[in-house]
């Protein structure tokens, strides 16, 4: 199946991108109640370059506004058991948070925890997480797909403890569902899956929140799509994507890594070869000199 092409929008089988800025794109192009899970990865104001586009408001109070403005469009196209997951800076979580529960129902402060090297910080505690809010629309009836996302309990499936409190001693489950505290290796350079942008997610992340909160046919938006891992994830598992990005260069990216369409105005999407890569290419088109 070709890809269908109007305007600002490219849409191949089930995932659909939209080139825009993300207001005007909620506001226009994306029905009321139609989505039944969201996951947005906004710009977090801390001064980020995204293609030349950097990631600051005048001000905190114009951040906030600005993603009041985000956060209650997409709370308009939620369907009545949708969910959202919503990033955000560990600066602004409290506000954040103060905002969508008098909106929604936050299930859910998680911890994306991860190693990094490069936070070294000298006079004060360097981060190592991101946080992320789990609301829902109406709390009695929401997807959570807890048999889909369970991780080794370290009690059963490692220690094998026997919990003697019951009638027949049993061994504890090998099995739980995780924790608030997810610890997930950020993505790196050498990673097969990274791409070309400053805070790109790793496929684990957007696998245990699109198996755990949608269901195979589900529509997913993400308002930020960034190098697309929600749409990649997404149409791995069988659910519809849409998602929305404002810089070409990352529409490329998401029109590659979705087979949507192989051109873009004339440009054939090729993934960059990285640094090592390049030097590999060259060692093996460089000719052997033999000795005669």
């Amino acid at each position: 199946m070709n890809a269908e092409i109007h305007g600002n929008i490219f849409e191949k089988t089930g995932c659909k991108i939209v080139w825009g800025d993300a207001l005007q794109v909620l506001d226009r192009q994306i029905d009321d109640s139609s989505v039944d899970l969201i996951f947005a990865d906004p710009p977090y104001n801390i001064g980020k370059n995204f293609n030349g586009r950097l990631d600051k408001w005048p001000s905190d109070e114009a951040y906030l506004q600005w993603s009041y403005k985000w956060i209650d469009q997409c709370l308009r196209k939620l369907k009545p058991a949708g969910s959202l997951y919503f990033m955000c800076s560990t600066q602004c979580l409290p506000h954040f948070d103060l905002y969508i529960r008098n909106k929604l129902t936050v299930l859910s402060r998680i911890v994306w925890f991860y190693d990094s090297s490069g936070v070294q910080a000298k006079r004060h505690f360097g981060s190592l997480y991101e946080p992320i809010l789990f609301c829902v629309r109406d709390p009695e009836n929401y997807t959570f797909n807890a048999d889909d996302i369970k991780v080794a309990a370290r009690t059963g499936a490692e220690r094998k403890l026997i919990d003697y409190r019951k009638p027949v001693p049993t061994v504890y489950s090998s099995t739980k569902v995780p924790g608030n505290v997810w610890e997930i290796p950020r993505v790196r350079y050498r990673m097969a899956e990274y791409e070309e942008h400053p805070t790109q997610k790793p496929v684990a992340l957007l696998e245990r929140i699109i198996r755990a909160s949608s269901n195979p046919g589900d529509v997913v938006l993400d308002p930020f799509a960034g190098t697309f891992t929600t749409g990649f994830v997404a149409k791995e598992h069988g659910r519809h994507f849409v998602g929305i990005e404002i810089e070409a260069e990352y529409v490329k990216i998401g029109l590659r890594r979705l087979n949507i369409t192989t051109h873009f105005e004339g440009q054939l999407l090729l993934k960059p070869l990285k640094s090592y890569e390049s030097c590999s290419r060259e060692k093996e088109e460089t000719p052997i000199l033999l000795d005669k």
